[in-house]
């Protein structure tokens, strides 16, 4: 519930090889994760797929500068700017990224099982489609988003104590003890090169949205339709608050690159 969406680290990480801070390789292992590998299809001047490392040279050749999250939902289509073909396939996925500067492109990933029965594992490729060069849609700045997030986890805690997932059973208590574990281990988040308080805002973001994600999954009093969909009434704009933060905070790097050369 923690985790970072591959957008995420293609972000961060693909900004902090744009702006020298790290190495290619590096930035290749740190995208990958604990996927067995990671292909970029469809680049202006490749005509089959490439790996990260090559990938990414070729948009710092087409003059990219930076690379901004997209993390749409159904309705909100944050951090995306057209056109709709694009704008459909990141809503599919749930993530995107979009370059600034140069080529205007973006990178939804396409995720697959490959392997063996018992021994599978994921293989990533990035479909690389033409975008608009428009600004994005609903993204706060990072001051911003630090302020509504407070407000955030107040409406987040008050909401748990509603729907009473603490004493929803042995199931909610087990999910809130591994988010406590988790948010208490913390770890490094986004990349070289971005600023501390873009560090703050992601790490509070991410556990208010696991704090959503457990009143989300079944845990709580809810056992009618009607109370169901009173919940998801009720943590809606929590969850909508934090992946407007979520999104400030990856797409800091920019905001800052853009604000020292205005």
């Amino acid at each position: 519930m923690l985790d970072e969406p591959r957008s995420g680290r293609l972000a961060a990480w693909g900004n902090a090889l744009l702006a020298g801070l790290a190495a290619p390789d590096d930035v290749a292992q740190e995208i990958t994760g604990t996927d067995a590998v990671h292909r970029i299809s469809g680049l202006p001047g490749e005509p089959v797929p490439v790996g990260l490392t090559l990938g990414l040279g070729r948009l710092r050749a087409l003059g990219v500068t930076g690379l901004r999250l997209a993390l749409p939902v159904s309705g909100h289509p944050l951090g995306l700017s057209g056109p709709p073909e694009f704008n459909a396939r990141a809503l599919a996925a749930g993530e995107a990224v979009l370059t600034v500067g140069g080529a205007a492109v973006g990178l939804v990933p396409e995720v697959y099982e490959a392997g063996p029965a018992g021994d599978l594992h994921v293989e990533v490729e990035w479909q690389c489609l033409p975008v608009r060069d428009a600004p994005p849609a609903d993204v706060p700045s990072l001051s911003e988003a630090e302020r509504e997030l407070a407000e955030a986890l107040r409406d987040a805690t008050d909401a748990l104590a509603r729907l009473d997932v603490a004493g929803a059973g042995p199931s909610a208590q087990a999910a809130l003890e591994a988010y406590r574990a988790r948010a208490e281990r913390g770890g490094e988040v986004l990349a070289p090169g971005y600023p501390p308080r873009a560090v703050r805002v992601l790490a509070l973001a991410q556990r208010i949205a696991a704090l959503v994600a457990i009143a989300s999954d079944g845990h709580g009093g809810a056992v009618s339709a009607s109370q169901i969909a009173a919940r998801a009434e009720l943590l809606r704009p929590v969850e909508r608050t934090a992946r407007r933060a979520q999104v400030a905070a990856y797409n800091a790097y920019v905001e800052e690159a853009e604000r020292r050369r205005s």
